[in-house]
């Protein structure tokens, strides 16, 4: 119900003409805009990154409406010096996907956008415990899917079903980041391989220098092998940060001064390990909690990100995202409780 109060107030406000008043009242300074894969053939990949079209549409959309797509470091130096009304996209991919070069890349070329990817070092070693890839292929293979340490066997011979039981078993996983481990006998069972899907999916060490020496590009860590960082201890949580760092300004002979926390919710990181990224060296770190960045004095290792893509994204809501309509809801609906 809340769900469709909310599109409600959207369409509302979109179509009524409100969106620029919604703007000038909810919208931050600055928005980090958060991508994964940008998908050629969304539905063979159940849904689960952002379309082409939804993607050039964005950055279309950002700079007929007045934001400057900017590198992380021109946001920070711009919202330090420039008190006045100009507003600052910051475009960020998580993970390192080869579509990022090969299908995001161009798109971004032709803008002139600058973009910053937060690769974990499993990701082109090809030892990254890709779940979400191989939960993935599960579905995308079979009509019927059983996750035994679900207890569940799911039937899903149409891409509807497929699409569902894919979100079912995520959410499942995202409540509590333990289940990770519990996967793998489950895909053991499936024939399914998680080096094969790095290896497709995901940049080897030889594309990212390629990739870090592009002018429009920056590249951030991403922890070693993408874990709930607050599950850990902090000497292993440290190390998963240090540790990348190191691989990648090794690997790539460059600086990595920014990160990004994986999962990135309050389940999976908060005071503790913005102050590990802060001792580690980072300059930022990015969340996957919603919002914008209002000024300077934002927790430069809390940021909130705007999420752009997944099964249910619409022209509509990145606009209401973006335009603070979101937000609003949110607040409204919240006080009627």
């Amino acid at each position: 119900m809340k769900q469709v109060l909310k599109d409600s107030m959207i369409d509302m406000a979109r179509w009524s003409g409100l969106m620029p008043t919604f703007r000038r009242i909810f919208a931050g300074r600055a928005a980090i805009l958060m991508f994964h894969e940008i998908q050629q053939d969304g539905r063979a990949e159940l849904m689960t990154g952002t379309s082409v079209p939804l993607f050039e549409y964005s950055l279309n959309w950002l700079r007929q409406e007045g934001w400057e797509i900017v590198s992380f470091e021109t946001c920070l130096e711009r919202l330090a010096a420039d008190p006045g009304p100009g507003r600052y996209a910051v475009l960020t991919f998580d993970d390192g996907y080869r579509d990022n070069v090969a299908i995001a890349l161009p798109i971004l070329e032709r803008h002139n956008a600058p973009f910053m990817v937060y690769v974990p070092t499993g990701a082109p070693k090809r030892t990254l415990q890709s779940w979400w890839l191989g939960l993935r292929e599960m579905f995308r293979r079979g009509d019927t899917v059983t996750i035994d340490a679900m207890g569940t066997r799911i039937d899903c011979p149409g891409f509807r079903e497929k699409m569902s039981g894919l979100h079912k078993v995520t959410e499942w996983i995202h409540q509590d980041y333990h289940r990770i481990a519990m996967l793998a006998s489950t895909f053991n069972k499936a024939g399914i391989s998680l080096s094969a899907l790095n290896e497709a999916y995901f940049l080897d060490e030889r594309e990212l220098q390629n990739l870090a020496r592009h002018p429009l590009a920056s590249i951030g860590g991403h922890t070693t092998s993408h874990p709930a960082l607050s599950c850990l201890d902090v000497f292993s949580a440290r190390a998963e940060m240090a540790d990348n760092r190191r691989y990648l300004e090794q690997l790539l002979q460059l600086p990595v001064r920014h990160f990004a926390y994986p999962y990135g919710d309050s389940r999976a990181c908060g005071p503790r390990e913005a102050q590990l990224a802060k001792e580690v060296g980072f300059l930022t770190a990015v969340t996957t909690r919603r919002g914008q960045v209002s000024d300077l004095k934002s927790n430069h290792f809390a940021l909130p990100r705007v999420g752009v893509g997944g099964a249910f994204e619409t022209r509509a809501r990145f606009e209401a995202r973006m335009s603070g309509i979101q937000s609003a809801a949110q607040m409204l609906l919240g006080s009627q409780h």
